[in-house]
């Protein structure tokens, strides 16, 4: 146990650090934008459009995506209503996340774990998209700590999580 400890303990320091430089002119904002391409939609707007343009790879890649979310989901959801860590807003007083958290509990980070899995679908596909989509998905998973509504632990659990169901579900996709 003592091991955990420390894993929170240097899990809360960082948090506190990344907020100490998270109230930059314009930072708040930006976070704000960016945790927005995470929550979904873009995902599937994104997919749907390659589904229907894209002719060689875009209804694969739609395919492999929805079973890799059918998978992460449940799982997902499992860890976080069992797991129960409460958010970072919810346990110091005094402090107010930046924005209104979607549920109640942070670990692991459905952000996180959506963002890290589009990454590696679409890093199947189309490669050359790959430096650029693993980006976009740090980007969203360190939004949400600058936002306040997740410690950074929160964050790579997610992104293991996501990662993780994307390659079990691209596997399961090639066998069809």
């Amino acid at each position: 146990m003592n091991t955990l400890r420390k894993l929170v303990s240097i899990d809360t320091v960082v948090f506190h650090w990344c907020l100490d430089h998270a109230r930059a002119p314009g930072l708040t904002r930006f976070s704000r934008l960016i945790s927005k391409l995470g929550d979904g939609g873009f995902y599937l707007t994104l997919g749907i459009t390659l589904a229907l343009f894209e002719a060689v790879d875009g209804i694969p890649f739609l395919m492999a995506g929805l079973l890799a979310f059918a998978i992460e989901l449940p799982l997902y959801l499992l860890l976080k209503n069992t797991i129960k860590r409460d958010r970072p807003c919810d346990r110091f007083d005094g402090f107010d996340a930046a924005i209104v958290p979607s549920d109640k509990f942070s670990f692991p980070s459905g952000h996180a774990a959506a963002a890290f899995l589009f990454a590696t679908v679409i890093s199947n596909f189309y490669p050359t998209l790959g430096p650029l989509s693993y980006t976009l998905a740090a980007l969203i998973g360190l939004s949400r700590v600058m936002l306040g509504v997740h410690y950074p632990c929160d964050i790579a659990a997610g992104a293991l999580l996501g990662i993780g169901c994307a390659a079990l579900g691209l596997n399961i996709f090639e066998l069809f």
